[in-house]
């Protein structure tokens, strides 16, 4: 930290209760009210060096008078008393020191009181100028320290170019080298003594304390929003610093200042609560800072997919929740962490709903997130189109681009393919922790489920897991309302473990059970080419629609696609002579006619394989018998 030195007597000012003075032997004839405090001093040497308090001595009304001594009063005095004895201690040439801790008081008191060289040669103002350009901004810790200090005085530091010389200082140096080993705050405490300007150094540092390339960040951090946002923006408007580093700025800073999701909802919630009118402007009051805060820090975020990491978003969107920023604010936000989703975990899409909702978590603004990521990355032609003469004398310089960027729209397909992959296993496993709120409507756990293409689950366990903790949470729902639950599930795409899951469910609705039994059979069944023995009643019934059991078929298509209203229904075993309805349309007639005749009357070719026991555990017992009969005959 760099200092100078004013000055070389003595300090002979002391205090008597609330009044300070000079040890002289001259009498005082200059009495000056800073705020609380009363100072006796001497017009000479005051008047000699302050163009203002020569003109308040004159038109006190005192000066006039027999009194022997004038009154000023200096009530809106900028830095206080602190500020104002660093000034009479240089009128009087008393030995003073200036910092970057002081200097922006000490220059705001300055120009209140009118020392320029107008007044006399090599007054205050002249002498911190020159302290400010050759030293203060020549330092990053000396110029760092002195912005945060303009924060005291705003409006001052902006006239006097305080600020702005500060942020286009420390904005030039971050520029110049950005990935350099430099000292941050903290390092300069521990590794540097201060150093005179008007001296030499009394101990000199070393270049190599320090190894992080964001040494910059921390020490930007300690700023409030406004300095901040207006040093990174100079930072940012030079393109000379990547945009990881940029968002690493704004991680740190973000840990800084914004408090924890859980310590703002609490607040919040006990601003609710609050009777008091003080405590809830209060309270309203600090929510807006940090919303502000928050919206500034969206604002000053890099444009570049991957500058900051998709969990760091969607903190920075929940916190967005509980501080009712902006909807451009969350809009931005979405569309953000929509480019980088496969990264996020279920965990971080649990936003908090700070909403008049009842559930717990947002949900919409999950959906919104989900709509923006499967709007990107549509897929390019899986070949490039081929030239109609079959052959090429000379490959063209356009034609050799073309091919360049149809590589690269193959490669960007397949990511976006794979990157579907991994956000249908998100969602799944999202959809099992909102799964267990009692308030979660039933539609909008379908909507998001079904958001999710088809080809991008490889297996439905996860989301039979998540039906299951649906139905588990909400045992009040009805008939029609599972049917319409169950409709998003895919029996083909069941493991072996799920399976015997489902048929032992009972909160799963009967044809479901009967589905996954029916699969679970038939996948057996057709293992390995060859046809085991199936039970009568399955036998039967397809017998009755021309398939003949004892010839073998092919292996089950886990990849079928059905509609959407129909996709957990039968769709396997078809034979290519059959022109008859299948065993789904049939199954769908009967809850059809259950549905409206209100009797259950299921047609007689159907009675066999849909009457199965109460407890469906039986049935599949009594499969699983057969499998394993036909498994060792094999």
């Amino acid at each position: 930290m760099k200092f100078m030195k004013l000055g070389s007597r003595p300090d002979t000012f002391y205090t008597t209760e609330a009044v300070r003075s000079v040890s002289s032997e001259v009498s005082s004839d200059l009495i000056i009210q800073v705020k609380g405090s009363r100072y006796l001093l001497h017009k000479f040497p005051l008047l000699s060096k302050c163009l203002r308090l020569q003109r308040l001595s004159v038109e006190s009304p005192d000066s006039s008078s027999t009194q022997p001594q004038s009154f000023i009063q200096l009530s809106d005095f900028p830095g206080g008393v602190e500020a104002f004895e660093l000034c009479a201690k240089f009128c009087y040439g008393i030995t003073i020191t200036l910092s970057a801790y002081n200097i922006v008081a000490a220059r705001c008191a300055a120009e209140y009181l009118q020392m320029s060289e107008d007044v006399e040669k090599g007054n205050l103002i002249y002498k911190l100028e020159v302290f400010f350009n050759s030293c203060i901004l020549h330092g990053w810790r000396d110029c760092s320290v002195t912005l945060q200090t303009t924060k005291l005085h705003p409006m001052w530091s902006e006239d006097l170019g305080i600020t702005s010389r500060c942020i286009d200082s420390i904005a030039s140096k971050v520029l110049a080298h950005p990935f350099k080993v430099s000292l941050s705050h903290s390092q300069s405490r521990r590794g540097r003594d201060d150093v005179s300007c008007n001296g030499t150094e009394s101990l000199r540092h070393s270049s190599k304390l320090g190894t992080k390339s964001n040494w910059w960040a921390e020490d930007l951090a300690e700023l409030g929003i406004d300095l901040y946002w207006r040093a990174m923006i100079a930072i940012k408007s030079a393109g000379k610093v990547p945009s990881n580093l940029i968002g690493d700025a704004l991680k740190i800073y973000a840990s800084r200042w914004l408090p924890s999701i859980s310590r703002a909802r609490g607040k919040a919630e006990r601003a609710a609560k609050s009777s008091e009118s003080d405590d809830s402007d209060s309270n309203e009051e600090v929510g807006s800072k940090h919303r502000l805060l928050l919206e500034s820090i969206i604002s000053l975020l890099p444009m570049e997919k991957g500058a900051v990491s998709c969990s760091f978003l969607l903190k920075l969107l929940k916190a967005a929740n509980i501080l009712n920023a902006s909807s451009s604010s969350k809009t931005e936000l979405a569309r953000r962490i929509a480019l980088q989703l496969e990264e996020a975990s279920a965990n971080d899409l649990l936003i908090p709903n700070s909403t008049g909702n009842s559930t717990i978590f947002d949900v919409d603004i999950v959906m919104a997130i989900l709509e923006q990521f499967m709007m990107q990355g549509q897929s390019p032609p899986t070949s490039p189109p081929r030239s109609k003469l079959g052959f090429e004398r000379r490959r063209s310089r356009s034609a050799e681009n073309i091919d360049i960027e149809f590589q690269e729209s193959r490669r960007s397909s397949s990511a976006s393919h794979s990157s579907k992959l991994k956000v249908a296993k998100i969602i799944d496993n999202y959809l099992q922790e909102i799964a267990r709120d009692v308030n979660l409507p039933l539609s909008k756990f379908i909507m998001i489920a079904e958001a999710i293409p088809d080809f991008a689950r490889s297996d439905h366990d996860d989301l039979y897991r998540a039906i299951d903790i649906y139905l588990k949470a909400h045992q009040d729902l009805n008939k029609s309302e599972r049917k319409r639950l169950c409709r998003i599930l895919d029996c083909k795409k069941l493991s072996m473990e799920a399976c015997m899951h489902a048929a032992q469910n009972e909160l799963l609705p009967l044809r479901v059970v009967v589905q996954v039994l029916f699969f679970e059979q038939a996948r057996a069944a057709t293992s390995g080419g060859k046809m085991t023995e199936l039970p009568p009643n399955i036998k039967a019934l397809l017998a009755t629609h021309g398939i003949d059991p004892s010839r073998p078929t092919g292996p089950l298509s886990t990849t079928t696609s059905v509609h959407a209203d129909d996709q957990w229904s039968v769709s396997g075993l078809k034979s290519p002579k059959s022109k008859i309805p299948t065993l789904r349309m049939k199954l769908a007639e009967a809850d059809d006619m259950e549905d409206h005749d209100g009797i259950g009357r299921t047609p007689n070719k159907l009675k066999s394989f849909c009457a199965i026991p109460t407890r469906p555990k039986r049935m599949f017992s009594k499969l699983w018998s057969i499998n394993r009969s036909a498994s060792e005959k094999n």
